[in-house]
């Protein structure tokens, strides 16, 4: 296996973003040192050790989490946190991921994949898949339950699941930019960005935040892609967990020309990528704070 771009043995995928894209244009284009990526940093897989230089060497104040109520659950069972997984249980986001937090960091759980996406896959259920799908929740088989609707996944793609997160998922990216668009003295910055595997979904809001500080989509694109390389020491494992839910392999890869997709829709459906913020909510004011946070 070839050298692998993160410096954290035990955090994978995970990377300064400015760092990345200043090395690919030959120029200190953006800030380095404020905005990383990567996968989760769970107590139970990331060491202790990488989990202080998060914050001692790379200075992380907040953490975007952006993963669903039942990624938090099913990493808290892995290390036989007393959670339980029936979706009658009165919990958060926050209360299932809490166990699993790093001391001293400020967490915002985001859950891209939310109730407005969650409303438009179900949508395309018939009325027995629907019920069914309610009723396994009901009891707590959540995996059985995603199951029902991971057939409209397989069908769209890694494409099209990610033009889609972009139509839909409108509430959520504002709150992606509300925390990018906080000044540097109220506990903002710098800030980690991480799903399970820190590829899809951020992925995609990296990718909406060099868009906005208009970095060649070259160099975008490099940065997506560089996930594939990245996570190829977990992608057997990553493939069997998605086999339980009836996805095929594909979705642990990166598919070429993703990112030249993502910016086509975002032109043709919206106009560019202002006009597509400005619908979800992110003002011109909170575009320009990120920009101030993060270009040289």
């Amino acid at each position: 296996m070839s050298q692998l771009y993160s410096p954290l043995e035990t955090i994978p995928n995970f990377r300064d973003v400015g760092r990345f894209v200043n090395e690919k244009l030959g120029k200190p284009f953006m800030k380095t040192g404020m905005l990383y990526r990567g996968a989760r940093p769970e107590i139970d897989e990331a060491s202790p050790l990488d989990r202080e230089k998060l914050v001692q060497e790379y200075g992380v104040k907040s953490i975007v989490d952006l993963r669903t109520k039942t990624e938090h659950i099913e990493q808290s069972q892995k290390r036989d946190a007393r959670i339980a997984a029936s979706a009658a249980v009165p919990q958060t986001n926050n209360d299932a991921a809490e166990p699993l937090k790093i001391p001293g960091i400020k967490y915002h759980e985001i859950n891209f994949n939310g109730s407005a996406y969650s409303r438009m896959l179900i949508s395309k259920l018939s009325w027995v898949a629907f019920f069914k799908l309610i009723y396994l929740m009901l009891i707590g088989r959540r995996l059985e339950a995603i199951s029902i609707i991971t057939p409209s996944m397989e069908k769209r793609g890694l494409v099209g699941l990610s033009t889609d997160s972009l139509d839909v998922c409108v509430k959520e990216v504002k709150m992606f930019f509300e925390v990018l668009s906080r000044e540097e003295g109220e506990g903002g910055w710098p800030v980690m960005v991480h799903c399970t595997q820190g590829k899809d979904r951020t992925g995609l809001t990296i990718m909406l935040v060099l868009f906005v500080l208009g970095v060649p989509t070259e160099i975008i694109d490099a940065d997506y892609m560089l996930s594939d390389s990245e996570l190829v020491g977990e992608r057997e494992e990553r493939i069997k967990d998605m086999a339980k839910i009836g996805l095929s392999e594909r979705f642990a890869r990166c598919p070429l020309g993703l990112v030249a997709e993502v910016e086509k829709h975002i032109k043709e459906k919206y106009g560019g990528v202002d006009e597509y913020l400005e619908h979800t909510g992110v003002r011109r004011e909170m575009r320009e704070k990120v920009k101030g946070m993060l270009l040289n």
